[in-house]
């Protein structure tokens, strides 16, 4: 494996963003947890969905639970409650991260459903969203300025416990909304809808609920297409420990947005992991599933068209997040391969690295010094030796990631034999 800081490729993207952020009862706490944790990951962007759970999911975010009362009027402030989002989204702006505001409700698992019907009157829901819009960019309402450039309309419309209507009901208000919000905003980025996934184009054996998740995608683009309706960026999901699985999920939105005529719209993976629920919770934490993370980071800026992306989730206590200990906060390794991450999207440009489809994954990128960061992961690999030859400035410090952090184990110039174990991560720090 040669890594060639002389030969640069493009830009890093931005793919380390995450859904939500950590949040627990004692406010100044939180406040100093989310700040030590976004800024030690350089998390650029949070896609709020499924906020807060058990510490006031019911106050946060979500359209109803901002303007309670749906049958009164939209255009008094006085019928908004925006004091724990405000307070939510400040923690988060605080750090230098920005925010991808999800308008819709959070999933509802249980017997009964509360706020993932259809809207009443999908006009007066466009017009709600409209002032929480204003509010967050445009200061209404004691408001902010805050720029938050993409609004995603709902999330998983074919799944029961996030819509309970009919597909053509969920096309009818996000014809009306996204005309509505973007003939408001017209400099604003308007998306969504938060697709579960498309594991029935590659998956063997699947049944017809996962095979209409294909067809809604092409019915919507149909639709879109047909009624003109704006769709700045297309929003995605997929759970899974098979890296090649998010290549061929990317592929499969890229083509099929192109093929429909939306060439310029947006390819967002904004919900993705390990795994979901039957499986894969125990590796998300864990070295193995720092070494996915690691693979699937490098894969998506080397092999698909994903513009942007969001892990899920940062929520303190989901059994979704890998990033920290549930109990006692404590960072886990999946942290870690964030930070190196982080690193190299500052450092701005991504150069060549020449290898065979049998060498691990690896990503390297040089500052405005020309100076390398690379990252690696021998993830789905058994333990082996690799030639690594770096065509840089100067000296270089290889690390291999623990349990703990990132531990330094060799120093070199030019070409080094570099023993790999099973599934793990290192990165490359020029000196």
């Amino acid at each position: 494996m040669i890594i060639d800081c002389g030969s640069e490729k493009g830009t890093i993207k931005e793919l380390h963003g995450v859904n939500c952020a950590p949040y627990k009862k004692n406010y100044e706490k939180n406040q100093r947890l989310i700040k030590k944790v976004f800024e030690y990951c350089n998390v650029p962007r949070s896609r709020l969905h499924d906020c807060c759970g058990g510490y006031g999911g019911c106050y946060y975010v979500d359209v109803p639970n901002i303007f309670r009362n749906f049958d009164a009027d939209e255009t008094k402030e006085e019928n908004y409650d925006f004091y724990y989002t405000d307070e939510y989204i400040g923690a988060i702006i605080s750090t230098g991260a920005q925010i991808v505001y999800r308008l819709g409700v959070t999933i509802e698992w249980g017997s009964k459903k509360y706020t993932c019907h259809p809207p009443k009157d999908f006009f007066k829901w466009a017009r709600i969203c409209e002032h929480i819009i204003l509010h967050y960019n445009q200061g209404w309402a004691n408001g902010f300025q805050y720029g938050i450039e993409y609004w995603e309309i709902w999330n998983e419309p074919e799944n029961p416990p996030m819509w309970t209507g009919s597909k053509e009901q969920f096309f009818n208000l996000y014809e009306i909304a996204s005309k509505h919000l973007k003939t408001r905003f017209p400099d604003l980025k308007i998306g969504g809808y938060g697709s579960c996934g498309f594991y029935a184009a590659f998956r063997e054996n699947m049944s017809d609920f996962y095979k209409g998740f294909l067809t809604f995608f092409t019915d919507f683009l149909q639709m879109c297409k047909d009624k003109h309706c704006p769709l700045d960026f297309y929003t995605w999901h997929i759970y899974t420990p098979k890296v090649e699985e998010i290549i061929k999920s990317a592929n499969h939105v890229r083509k099929t947005l192109d093929m429909y005529g939306f060439n310029k719209t947006e390819s967002h993976l904004n919900e993705w992991n390990y795994g979901a629920e039957g499986g894969g919770f125990d590796n998300m934490a864990t070295l193995k599933g720092a070494g996915f993370i690691a693979a699937a980071l490098i894969s998506m800026q080397k092999n698909t068209s994903v513009d942007l992306a969001q892990y899920y989730c940062l929520s303190a206590g989901a059994i979704y997040n890998g990033f920290l200990d549930c109990r006692t906060d404590a960072y886990t390794p999946v942290i870690h391969v964030y930070h190196v991450f982080g690193e190299i999207f500052k450092a701005g440009k991504e150069v060549e690295v020449i290898s065979s489809e049998e060498e691990p994954y690896t990503l390297a990128a040089k500052d405005k010094e020309g100076k390398l960061i690379a990252l690696i992961s021998n993830y789905g690999y058994k333990g082996r030796t690799v030639s690594v030859t770096v065509k840089g400035k100067g000296p270089y410090t290889i690390y291999l990631l623990t349990n703990k952090g990132f531990k330094e184990i060799a120093k070199g110039t030019g070409e080094n034999l570099l023993k790999l174990k099973k599934d793990a991560v290192y990165y490359i720090k020029e000196n």
